[in-house]
């Protein structure tokens, strides 16, 4: 059986982060994924939209998490040359009833430690974005856009370059708590057993199932994972906007907002779909509520111009009618299981607080703060 310092267990952006972290720290680590390549669920399927932080609870580690994972990455992408832009959001309200509504958004912001906002008129909102309709609007300069698999190439590239390793298509099977640590059970063409110190369980929508795969740990305190699918649709044709535009938040999530990625093409989503299985194909029946939550703020929309384009899946901790819940970062002195870190619910805005979500870990180990800590 071999040892090692470290498993983490998933190759999303949030695992790589960690696998980063720990093999700075000196840690030998070694990423279990039981895909063929990185990122290959939520990580590669969301809006790729760096953050600003204005929505959250003040104190949640959503919050604090954004923030301080905001301005790592801008500076992290400009040393080490991954895409990205500062391209700014305009939250936006449709009618007149919505109003009064910015103010709120704007307050918790501030709340946040974030003055930035900015009051806009309709007219100040049209003279940026002329397609744009709209009654009011916050200006957020924060908000910008990544290339998502080039900020995962960046971590995976650090951890190598410090020693980690990572062993595609091999899924933990089971693990068993030790005296010495935690024995991994590895399925995959290779099967094998690894004798683990520290293990952080950063397996995303699978997180919740994969904590119960630890024989000996107590399982009443674990949370049940819960699927919220974001389908997407493509504009065909040239954008009308150059930045991101989100109508004002309802309570389910942010809105069918749209983005502009680095390429210049238009997206608008997500929805939001409660499911049962995780599955990915767009249903093309959806199409008609799109053109509907679009034309709110954007009434010049063409028939025929959405196209079905990609889905993600992110991960929840509630149904579909409870509050929206925080990021968790179980650690030893949550559970009481010794060198075992969980991370549940890591949804948006998961990407934009990798490093900061990684840095937490780290913590949770008992290893001191890092230099490049966000």
């Amino acid at each position: 059986m071999d040892r090692v310092d470290c498993v983490v267990i998933g190759a999303g952006v949030v695992g790589l982060a960690c696998a980063r972290r720990l093999a700075m720290a000196g840690l030998e680590v070694i990423v279990l994924e039981r895909a063929d390549a990185i990122g290959t669920e939520t990580s590669s399927r969301n809006s790729e939209v760096i953050h600003a932080g204005i929505y959250y609870a003040p104190g949640s580690l959503k919050a604090r998490f954004c923030i301080a994972g905001k301005r790592f990455l801008y500076r992290y992408c400009a040393e080490r040359g991954v895409a990205h832009v500062r391209c700014g959001k305009l939250i936006v309200a449709t009618d007149e009833a919505q109003v009064a509504r910015l103010e709120t958004i704007r307050s918790n912001a501030a709340a946040l430690g974030m003055p930035d906002l900015e009051h806009w008129t309709a007219a100040q909102a049209r003279a940026l974005e002329p397609a744009l309709r709209c009654t009011g609007a916050l200006w957020s300069p924060t908000t910008g856009v990544i290339d998502s698999h080039g900020l995962m190439l960046a971590y995976l590239a650090d951890a190598e370059r410090h020693g980690a390793v990572i062993a595609f298509e091999s899924p933990l099977l089971r693990a068993e708590l030790a005296d010495e640590g935690i024995v991994l059970e590895v399925g995959g063409a290779e099967p094998s057993l690894l004798l683990a110190r520290q293990v952080v369980n950063s397996a995303g929508l699978q997180a919740p199932a994969i904590a119960r795969r630890f024989a000996g740990r107590d399982l009443a305190g674990l949370p049940t994972g819960y699927c919220c699918k974001g389908n997407y649709y493509g504009l065909a044709g040239r954008s009308p906007f150059s930045r991101l535009i989100y109508p004002v938040p309802e309570r389910a999530g942010l809105g069918v907002h749209a983005t502009v990625d680095l390429a210049g093409r238009c997206r608008f989503g997500p929805d939001t779909e409660w499911v049962d299985e995780i599955s990915y194909p767009v249903d093309p029946a959806r199409a008609a509520a799109f053109y509907a939550a679009v034309r709110t703020y954007w009434p010049d929309l063409p028939d025929g111009a959405l196209l079905p384009d990609y889905a993600g899946v992110r991960a929840k901790l509630g149904p579909a009618d409870a509050p929206a819940q925080d990021f968790i970062v179980s650690g030893p002195a949550d559970h009481g299981v010794a060198g075992l870190v969980d991370l549940f619910g890591i949804e948006s805005p998961g990407l934009t607080a990798s490093w900061p979500i990684a840095c937490e870990v780290a913590r949770r180990f008992g290893l001191a703060e890092s230099d490049d800590a966000a």
